[in-house]
């Protein structure tokens, strides 16, 4: 391991944070800061995946040429809308009325760069919701959890109450897909023991 790279996590998100070090692959948090918005019509699966390289493009451009980037980016797609980080309550209840008692798409981009090349992937992952009242939404809002969650809802925190059923990764829904992320950066070459 002393001759691997530095391997770099381009986010500021602490779930993040917290699901890569369950690979106990050592690295080093940098978060840049980059323009979150969709371009035009957009596809969900291109918009995540554009985000997570950007990401890592980002980080990688100040750091060192040995470096490897891993940069993620998820998104809550249901009919074609992507469904990002709520406005403020109103967008809040407006999502979470959608997601009520329908199936939505998690998809969770990983991009891993370095200076001369890049892998990457995007995880889809089903998730069903049960019914949810105005009530329930309006409570759920005032906890605090959903104001910077895409999709207004953290399914590991008070938002995993509303979820029915889960077809795919759990830790793509979280932010980061595990076997997805630890296999590229195996082919990197970024490996650890168990």
């Amino acid at each position: 391991m002393l001759n691997q790279p530095s391997l770099i996590l381009a986010s500021q998100s602490p779930r993040r944070v917290e699901l890569l070090k369950q690979i106990k692959i050592p690295f080093i948090q940098r978060a840049v800061a980059i323009d979150e918005k969709p371009i035009g019509d957009e596809k969900p699966e291109l918009y995540v995946l554009r985000m997570a390289l950007e990401k890592a493009k980002a980080s990688l451009h100040i750091g060192e040429s040995k470096d490897v980037v891993l940069g993620s980016d998820t998104a809550i797609a249901i009919e074609g809308e992507i469904f990002g980080k709520p406005k403020d309550q109103a967008d809040s209840m407006r999502m979470l009325s959608i997601l009520s008692d329908n199936t939505h798409q998690v998809l969770t981009a990983v991009a891993i760069v370095t200076a001369t090349q890049h892998k990457h992937i995007v995880v889809p992952t089903q998730v069903t919701f049960g019914p949810l009242s105005q009530k329930q939404i309006k409570q759920y809002w005032q906890t605090g959890e959903p104001k910077d969650k895409a999709g207004s809802y953290a399914i590991q925190g008070l938002g995993g109450q509303f979820v029915k059923h889960i077809q795919g990764s759990y830790s793509a829904v979280v932010g980061l897909p595990l076997y997805q992320t630890k296999t590229l950066l195996a082919e990197l070459g970024i490996t650890h023991e168990c």
